[in-house]
């Protein structure tokens, strides 16, 4: 297994400075869409796949899942209040071969909670409400993983990491290019 690049201890000491707060796992996704207007939405951290690789999950209905496809470059901004720390990563969305994605789906897809699995029960997003629809709150254990339940993998090959705690901000910059090297910047 290849080592942990030299930022995500400092991302896992900032997430444990959170403490239990289920807000330390939400990030911000920055896309591009299609008329080339940016798109930001929050999303909840799901894990890593490998130590570059981080791993959320979408609606394959969805305008994102749409953005993605067409253009897979992406930044992620996590920000981090108790931790006064500020991560962005960039990245680009990346598939393992099918049976392998299939094989991680299915696995993320059996390790939700009913709840959290409902929400691909719900109608396709954005588009208008119809007040019969239904919305179930929970999707049991036996209920087949739905083709729109979508992984997203984005393989990072920048970091910058912006502290807060003291005066003047601490700013530096990793950069993958065979192996992580490190910049200091301006704040």
């Amino acid at each position: 297994m290849d080592s942990l690049p030299p930022w995500r201890p400092l991302l896992r000491a900032a997430l444990q400075r959170e403490g239990r707060s289920s807000s330390s796992r939400w990030l911000q996704l920055a896309t591009v869409a299609s008329d080339g207007t940016p798109r930001v939405r929050s999303l909840v951290f799901r894990g890593w796949s490998a130590p570059a690789v981080l791993d959320l999950f979408t609606d394959g209905r969805s305008e994102k899942a749409s953005e993605l496809r067409h253009l897979p470059a992406a930044e992620i901004c996590w920000l981090l209040p108790r931790a006064r720390s500020q991560f962005r990563l960039r990245s680009r969305r990346c598939q393992p071969p099918s049976a392998e994605l299939l094989k991680q789906r299915q696995h993320h897809w059996q390790n939700l909670t009913p709840s959290a699995r409902a929400l691909w029960g719900w109608p396709e997003p954005g588009i208008p409400l119809e007040l019969q629809a239904a919305f179930p709150q929970e999707l049991d254990d036996t209920t087949p993983m739905p083709s729109h339940f979508e992984l997203l993998s984005f393989e990072v090959h920048q970091v910058e990491l912006l502290e807060l705690g003291g005066q003047p901000h601490q700013r530096r910059r990793w950069c993958s290019s065979g192996s992580w090297s490190e910049e200091l910047l301006n704040p």
